[in-house]
């Protein structure tokens, strides 16, 4: 999958692709969270919103007969076409996405190209429509067959469902089944997330005041603009992850996968943050400190605790394989020791399953990154560093599975045909499996910083 951006915020011009483990670095109002964002929006977009059209003869087709039979391979051929469209809705929701102007995106464009070779369509398909606990219609699709099957499985004279639920359900269905895994599930914890960890109390208590608003009003209003009064103003992320914020209790009693398979994970995690996060019989979430026998509620603990928390409920709760795992500055209020461990544990679940992206200022973790990149040569010299230095093997990373872009002025070449020119881009890194990642954005600031140092040492002793 390549992604494609113009005229996006600071972005002129900016082409990138999605690794196992996709990084973006740079200054500061260089564009990477309007690529992270803009990224996070369309796959939300395409897998809650976006359907692929269906016909209406198709419906009432169904409607009559009961049955229908949809040809996958038409989709498939028109894949290029389904995206483009989809791509085009898009476009029109970016300032949404951001909470933005729509004069600000008049000219932005944000496109994602696949090659035939990504395309592997679902063999299997089976789902079951109900509505008051009845079973109204299935979708399936058999091994070895290219045909979606649509029955209905109620008496059809009596079908109440909207023809436009049924076109999105079956539009739905195709979109899974054509595009399979293409499109990961997105999880973004933003850097507004430690914000939203102290406020969550008072962004419940103003959402249920709106709620009661909206029922005591005898004037027709908006549902929809109504709950989302409270934060309308932010980015689409920023809502997201505020939603997930006010869930995390009715979260708790849920079990992720690394949960199931890989408690150590969790383990590690805890180490990190230091104790644990709980939830108690009265849906109150706390901190508990390890060795310590107090409970802190988000507002009376660290900054580290709170920027971590929707990762650790995520990681616990929610987590799936094949899902995009966004964070904005893992590094966020975290001691330098810590930035490597989460870049260790970041890799762990790269290596168990789980796509992960990031935006950082983190010199420690990128050197973290290179260190896993360069012990997974796995030589019996650096085998050696790894046992004594206590690095596990799923820590670490094969470099051809790593993106790693830097967000900078370069010259670019035009869409438009004309001459190179020089334009706000990502820039991808060179990454190598002896010496790791070539970050210049961070090597400048470091070399700068040591020449002054060197300077002022030398030049002292010489005056001396």
């Amino acid at each position: 999958m390549n992604i494609a951006i113009q005229n996006l915020g600071v972005l002129d011009q900016a082409d990138f692709s999605l690794g196992r483990l996709t990084v973006i670095c740079g200054n500061n109002n260089t564009g990477k969270t309007y690529a992270t964002y803009a990224l996070y929006g369309f796959l939300s977009f395409w897998r809650e919103i976006y359907s692929i059209d269906v016909k209406d003869d198709s419906i009432t087709t169904l409607i009559n007969e009961g049955i229908l039979h949809l040809d996958i391979s038409q989709y498939l051929g028109k894949a290029e076409q389904l995206l483009r469209e989809g791509c085009k809705q898009y476009n029109e929701q970016l300032p949404m996405v951001f909470a933005a102007s729509k004069a600000r995106f008049s000219n932005s464009e944000f496109l994602v190209s696949i090659t035939e070779d990504e395309l592997h369509p679902l063999e299997h398909y089976e789902q079951r429509m109900q509505a008051a606990k009845a079973d109204i219609f299935m979708l399936s699709k058999s091994n070895g067959s290219n045909d979606l099957t649509v029955t209905l499985l109620g008496d059809k004279k009596n079908l109440r469902v909207p023809r436009e639920v049924i076109r999105k359900i079956i539009g739905d269905a195709l979109k899974e089944i054509v595009f399979a895994d293409i499109f990961p599930r997105p999880f973004i914890a933003s850097a507004e997330r430690t914000g939203a960890a102290i406020f969550r109390k008072e962004l419940n208590f103003a959402r249920n005041r709106l709620l009661e608003e909206m029922s005591q009003s005898d004037k027709k209003v908006n549902p929809l603009n109504l709950l989302f009064k409270v934060y309308q103003d932010y980015a689409l992320p920023v809502k997201k992850n505020v939603d997930f914020m006010r869930d995390l209790e009715s979260l708790d009693k849920k079990s992720s996968f690394i949960a199931d398979r890989h408690p150590q994970i969790l383990n590690d995690f805890s180490d990190i943050i230091g104790g644990e996060y709980t939830v108690n019989r009265e849906d109150q979430l706390y901190y508990v400190p390890k060795g310590k026998k107090i409970r802190l509620s988000m507002d009376e603990s660290s900054s580290a605790v709170r920027s971590l928390l929707d990762l650790g409920f995520y990681l616990k709760h929610v987590a799936a394989p094949g899902d995009l795992l966004m964070v904005d500055e893992p590094e966020l209020n975290l001691h330098p020791s810590n930035q490597c461990r989460v870049a260790k544990l970041l890799a762990r679940l790269v290596n168990h399953g789980i796509q992960v992206f990031i935006t950082t200022h983190s010199d420690y973790i990128i050197k973290e990154f290179n260190t896993l990149i360069m012990l997974s040569r796995k030589t019996s010299h650096l085998q050696g560093i790894a046992s004594r230095e206590g690095y596990k093997d799923d820590e670490l990373l094969s470099h051809d599975i790593i993106k790693v872009y830097v967000a900078d002025k370069a010259l670019v070449d035009m869409r438009d045909g004309g001459r190179r020119k020089q334009r706000q881009t990502l820039i991808e890194a060179e990454i190598s499996p002896k010496y790791g990642i070539e970050a210049t954005s961070f090597d400048s600031t470091i070399d700068e910083m040591n020449r002054v140092q060197e300077e002022i040492v030398w030049g002292e002793n010489q005056d001396d």
